[in-house]
């Protein structure tokens, strides 16, 4: 039996009223378990009121309030994280472990927020002239709005919704079809936290919904997470009507190993960052470049683990990789490797020919070697389990390979020369770099996005970068002079 996903507008479950909605499938076995409401304008721009209501109380409360919320958010979240991790599973695929780790991460941005006095304190200048003081301070938007993938259904959220809050916004969150029960786990737990009704809601939607929030002249600001099509789409109309927008699109990530760097390191490293996930990840390590000599050596030591990975259905403790998403994007995906081999790449382990007793959506991981940069394995975003390996002779063609890419979102280098490391860190155009650390993902206090077809705006998402995309600063000029000595000067005010 089939249950309904609906929205959430001002603290509570809204069944949509356009008749039109969207199937959710268990990808593990195939089985359609969910439909999900797909809104109208007319749906939007109610929770928008909604949201722009209750953003100016909002806007009013202290930051001691909204750091007390945010606290208790953390802690319900953290107590029932593991019956979150099974909803993320059930919908999107991705092992129980993965699903958790998921969750972990998305905490720490909470975490951040929870700093919220000091994020959002100003400075202050005393006597910059003389008997003038001046002083900055940070203020909301009013209502904001995240546009999230299906990869990371509660993580992405996570980036946003708390800085977003703890500025003194309204969010409005437009998850996935694909995967959306999360996003309500989310609302409950911000309404049990006592977040002030309309502060979050849920919009569930396709590019209708989208649409309406780009749109909406109350919607200041969007934050997303996509493909690069869809995220240079969405910051051309926002900014086209005067919004802020960071978009994050797509990713071909390099994983550069020299010569003299440990093999099965890092082949443990480019099997865990290629296929955790099933692939299905924009920090994933798609591309492993073996420098010089090490190509054989490390092909094979990629090549003999892969044997050992257990794929299933990430709901069953054993399994470390599930599903893909949906049947026509594994089949997509499968797509490349056919075009791979076509094109003169060596499949040397063959996901196609993985075997599995449900009707789930399941590709095996896939190891091409031989890639070259006019493939279409290495041309596009694939987001499953194939890794490809590209072979250079020397280090600075490695480094012009991974910066002649339009996409620049996150590399990484394995090598035990320092030097070598630091020259790596410097010339790469790319703006997530990892050292011996395949998946270069930002702590919570640092920011994440990448550069060129990667990013769509000036804000990297979540961090400091957040703070400042999610509020706006002020700066007051202030004097109290007796009036016995005020006179007319047409010159420019000096400060000296």
């Amino acid at each position: 039996m089939t249950y309904r996903i609906s929205h959430w507008i001002n603290g509570q479950h809204v069944q949509g009223t356009s008749g039109s909605t969207s199937p959710v499938f268990n990808p593990a076995t195939g089985e359609h378990i969910a439909d999900v409401d797909l809104a109208t304008e007319s749906e939007a721009n109610t929770m928008i009121a909604s949201a722009r209501a209750a953003a100016d109380s909002w806007k009013e409360s202290s930051l001691s309030q909204r750091a007390s919320v945010l606290f208790a958010f953390r802690e319900l979240l953290h107590n029932r994280s593991d019956d979150l991790a099974r909803i993320v599973t059930r919908e999107h695929g991705k092992v129980l472990s993965d699903a958790a780790g998921e969750i972990a991460r998305g905490l720490e941005n909470i975490e951040f927020a929870t700093a919220v006095p000091q994020l959002l304190k100003g400075g202050h200048s005393a006597q910059a002239s003389r008997g003038v003081d001046v002083y900055s301070s940070r203020h909301p938007l009013g209502v904001v709005a995240g546009i999230t993938p299906f990869n990371f259904p509660v993580m992405v959220p996570l980036w946003m919704c708390g800085t977003a809050i703890a500025c003194g916004n309204a969010f409005i969150l437009k998850p996935s079809e694909k995967d959306p029960s999360a996003s309500l786990f989310l609302a409950e737990l911000w309404k049990e936290a006592g977040l002030p009704d309309g502060i979050f809601s849920v919009l569930q939607g396709d590019k209708s919904a989208v649409d309406a929030l780009l749109d909406h002249k109350d919607v200041a600001a969007i934050s997303f997470v996509g493909s690069t099509p869809v995220a240079k789409y969405i910051y051309e109309s926002g900014t086209a009507r005067g919004k802020r927008v960071q978009a994050l699109g797509g990713a071909k990530n390099h994983m550069l190993v020299l010569p003299d760097a440990d093999v099965e390191m890092a082949a443990d490293a480019a099997v865990s960052a290629g296929y955790g996930a099933a692939g299905e990840r924009c920090m994933a390590v798609s591309v492993v470049v073996a420098v010089g000599d090490i190509g054989d050596a490390l092909v094979e030591a990629i090549a003999s683990r892969l044997p050992h990975l257990t794929t299933g259905p990430g709901i069953d403790p054993s399994s470390e990789m599930g599903p893909l998403i949906t049947e026509q994007h594994r089949d997509r995906v499968a797509g490349y490797i056919d075009a791979g081999a076509r094109e003169g790449a060596e499949v040397v382990v063959d996901g196609r020919d993985a075997k599995y007793p449900d009707r789930g959506f399941f590709l095996g991981a896939t190891l091409l070697d031989k890639v070259e940069p006019a493939m279409s394995v290495y041309q596009d975003e694939i987001f499953g389990p194939v890794l490809s390996v590209v072979r250079r002779e020397t280090f600075d063609e490695a480094i012009e390979l991974v910066n002649s890419n339009p996409f620049a979102n996150g590399t990484a280098i394995f090598t035990r020369d320092g030097g070598a490391a630091r020259k790596f860190e410097q010339a790469v155009e790319v703006g997530m770099v990892g050292i011996n650390v395949a998946i270069p993902v930002p702590v919570a206090y640092y920011s994440f996005g990448g550069w060129k077809a990667s990013l769509f705006g000036d804000n990297h998402m979540y961090g400091p970068e957040g703070v400042a995309f999610f509020s706006r600063g002020k700066v007051v000029t202030s004097r109290w002079p007796d009036p016995a000595t005020s006179t007319i000067d047409l010159g420019f005010p000096r400060t000296r």
